[in-house]
């Protein structure tokens, strides 16, 4: 199964598969998202040494050093850090840096990536938007902290959004969907975003991508620069890890983003 289209690239090579953004390409710009052929999984499933292993073979495709990558724990937090140098960090789902060779590293698995970059300032962002992190609205405090640290404005950010668990497969009960219609309801469009599944009491179907979109587009990015893969990690879970479709035995995906020196 090849997933490129008119915004992504599904790249093959030296046994290593990924995915990029042909608009990120055009900048210049380190960026990838990996598939199911290896798993980047820290979090103690696999043996550290494989891990470590698909990480020198990742490197090596994209030319870059296995010490450059920043790669914090996740927990699905609205946490932002801004770095300008390789360290350690824990609880954070958001990364932003103006520092040539930091590439910045985050892993998925339906999770949506939200990768930014303001080509006036050069800055990037790696955000990580589960659905608890789109509830509490990690891509627009991204781009404030973009424009309080950096200087950014919202109108010149490129905004790419990477697989994620899509409206199709996004199955939720009552408790989420309240917690949704309660964030979102302001922005008018509860109907398209939040549906009742036909013939099942208490379930609903959400569509985060759509939300992540709209309050992004509230903070002031264009819409034309926003560029959605539009793949959904479900519908590709023969090709991308997806732990709604493999549960606990689902690996991650790593997505990476950085300036080259």
């Amino acid at each position: 199964m090849d997933l490129t289209n008119n915004v992504i690239i599904h790249t093959k090579k030296d046994g290593i598969e990924y995915l990029q953004f042909r608009k990120l390409l055009e900048y210049g710009l380190v960026n990838c998202y990996t598939t199911r052929i290896n798993d980047f999984d820290l979090d103690g499933r696999l043996d550290k040494r494989d891990t470590e292993y698909n990480y020198k073979r990742l490197c090596e495709s994209l030319g870059i050093e296995r010490s450059s990558i920043v790669r914090p724990n996740q927990t699905h937090s609205d946490n932002i850090q801004c770095i300008n140098e390789v360290i350690k960090l824990s609880d954070v789902d958001g990364i932003l840096t103006a520092t040539p060779g930091i590439n910045l590293a985050l892993s998925f698995a339906d999770c949506t990536p939200i990768l930014i970059y303001d080509p006036v300032h050069k800055v990037i962002g790696n955000i990580h938007s589960g659905w608890k992190g789109t509830a509490k609205k990690i891509g627009p405090k991204a781009v404030k902290r973009m424009q309080k640290e950096y200087g950014s404005r919202p109108e010149d950010l490129i905004v790419c959004i990477g697989p994620g668990i899509r409206e199709c497969h996004f199955e939720v009960q009552d408790d989420v969907r309240e917690i949704y219609e309660k964030e979102f309801s302001y922005l008018g469009v509860n109907s398209e975003a939040i549906k009742k599944e036909e013939g099942k009491e208490g379930k609903y179907m959400i569509d985060t991508t759509l939300i992540n979109k709209l309050i992004l587009e509230e903070q002031g990015v264009k819409a034309a620069n926003i560029y959605d893969c539009g793949i959904c990690t479900v519908c590709a879970s023969s090709v991308l890890h997806s732990y709604r479709a493999d549960k606990e035995k689902s690996g991650r995906n790593v997505a990476i983003l950085g300036i080259k020196n």
